[in-house]
């Protein structure tokens, strides 16, 4: 059985496929994560050219037979131009479209996810944000969405709420003072935090969908975020990622 399905979709990832056509990653609110062909997308004037590129956002129409997707048209809704022009941020937003890929189930809603992306993105293109804000805050918020939410409410092992030297341990993902060894096999496994990138990662979690990047964190604090929220990523997913390592070479 074939239909036509319209739906909004932002581009994961892309290949070339044959000599004409592309296949995309496209994530979408309520089909989920989608393997689509476009066909002819890398012809010259192709009318799917502009919506068949990563990161940009568009209105779509997908041929569905057997499982398979195939662009049929498209309408460009976001290009993130600012994004596209800077290889550092271009870096950054690949990095986040490769996680939320990761975490996203294909074929399930992921409406939620579809949105923080779309936020990060414009925090990053049209808000002009830090981009180690964007990044800390996007991780973070990706994290606890996906099953993965730290445990920062107190000491996991004395109880403090207000810790003088916080601390993440990146495996169990709870937080403990210095001084308060977590009893597991990865005792020193953990991110060292202060009190204001503590109250920020707080925020992060509990704010809200549309308010997440509403803080303001520079300097010590804001490294020792980014630092954290990478590495408990890292960690959780047990994976490098090829996107993040290429971000960081660009940075430096």
């Amino acid at each position: 059985m074939s239909n036509f399905l319209l739906t909004p979709g932002l581009v994961l990832w892309e290949m070339p496929l044959g000599e004409t056509d592309k296949l995309l990653t496209i994530l979408t609110p309520q089909l989920g994560k989608l393997t689509v062909r476009a066909r002819g997308a890398r012809r010259k004037n192709s009318r799917l050219a502009a919506a068949a590129q990563l990161l940009v956002y568009s209105d779509l129409k997908l041929f569905s037979y057997k499982d398979h997707y195939t662009l049929d048209e498209a309408s460009s809704l976001a290009q993130f131009w600012r994004i596209k022009s800077d290889l550092s941020l271009l870096s950054l937003g690949s990095y986040f479209a490769e996680l939320t890929s990761i975490l996203a189930d294909a074929d399930a809603p992921n409406a939620q996810l579809l949105s923080l992306l779309l936020n990060a993105l414009y925090g990053l293109d049209t808000l002009q944000k830090p981009p180690s804000l964007v990044k800390a805050a996007f991780e973070l918020r990706l994290l606890a969405l996906s099953g993965y939410t730290p445990d920062l409410s107190a000491c996991a092992v004395c109880g403090n709420a207000q810790p003088e030297t916080p601390m993440l341990h990146l495996t169990e993902g709870l937080l403990h003072c210095r001084t308060c060894l977590i009893p597991t096999p990865y005792p020193s496994h953990s991110a060292s935090l202060c009190k204001d990138s503590l109250n920020a990662m707080r925020y992060v979690i509990g704010a809200e969908p549309k308010r997440f990047l509403s803080f303001a964190l520079e300097g010590l604090p804001l490294e020792r975020m980014g630092k954290a929220t990478e590495a408990f990523a890292t960690t959780q997913l047990d994976r490098t990622l090829p996107t993040l390592s290429y971000y960081h070479q660009m940075i430096e």
